[in-house]
């Protein structure tokens, strides 16, 4: 093990380096790991939307997973979009064989700007293969009611009553993500084996969400990344909350930032400029 932990993003591009794969690669740099990554897709996309998605071959990204993993240890994966099936289950054959301690999976199918990144066969593959592979799944409102194949919850009560489908996935944790509520705070509510609570924060006044669900899910691998081999439930509960916690002061700066004519990124490096 190094003293310092090594973390894995597996994600398509965005060259506005808000999302994806730079902007997860940015935050597991500033939460203290040492990055490295996979491509899944090249995406032509800018702060105002999503103008192609070009897919990388699974084979090509088996191939840039095994020569990474025979080389460098990691303690922790970030799984973010995923095109279609024979992707799905070629990280979930090489994953299964090659655990990492701690693998996140953010079932990105939607773009903030709405446009649809993955098709249904995709959806059902992010579902069926990579859901009970992961450790922690972080699915926004929308992206939930795409797993579950029902209409997105429009209140705290209706997302309550679809933590155990949820559940029923096979992911030990699932934090679902309430930012698509109205009101003045973004209620996420977190299931765990041992059961669930709310975890609320203040609504922040700001278009500069691009990269939102990506920076919050690479921010939970790095904490648990940082985590003891032996930790238990409430410390893997505070990773989580501390990763939340850091994406808000990362959305609170974001105002020092001046990216593109759409929405924004997150600052992600709040804490050291």
């Amino acid at each position: 093990m190094s003293s310092i932990p090594h973390t894995l993003t597996i994600a398509g591009s965005d060259p506005s380096g808000g999302a994806g794969l730079q902007g997860d690669l940015k935050t597991l740099s500033a939460l203290g790991t040492y990055a490295t990554n996979v491509i899944t897709a090249v995406i032509a996309q800018n702060t105002r939307g999503v103008a192609a998605v070009h897919p990388v071959p699974a084979a090509v990204i088996g191939e840039q997973l095994e020569n990474l993993l025979d080389d460098v240890h990691i303690d922790a994966v970030k799984i973010g979009m995923v095109a279609d099936r024979a992707v799905a289950e070629t990280l979930a054959e090489v994953l299964g064989r090659r655990r990492p301690r701690w693998i996140v999976l953010d079932p990105v199918m939607v773009a903030k700007s709405g446009d649809v990144l993955v098709d249904a066969a995709g959806i059902a593959a992010v579902r069926d293969v990579l859901v009970p592979l992961a450790d922690v799944i972080t699915p926004n409102l929308p992206e939930a009611a795409v797993l579950l194949d029902t209409e997105a919850p429009r209140s705290p009560d209706a997302m309550e009553a679809m933590l155990p489908g949820l559940q029923a996935l096979k992911a030990p944790y699932v934090l679902l993500k309430g930012g698509h509520l109205h009101g003045e705070t973004c209620p996420d509510l977190l299931a765990t084996p041992e059961g669930s609570q709310w975890l609320p924060a203040p609504r922040i006044a700001t278009g500069n969400l691009h990269g939102t669900g990506c920076a919050l899910s690479s921010a939970i691998a790095a904490r648990l990344a940082h985590l003891p081999p032996d930790a238990s439930g409430p410390t893997i509960i505070e990773a989580i909350g501390e990763a939340k916690r850091w994406l808000h002061a990362a959305l609170d700066a974001s105002s020092r930032l001046a990216v593109g004519h759409g929405r924004g990124p997150v600052h992600h490096f709040h804490a050291l400029w």
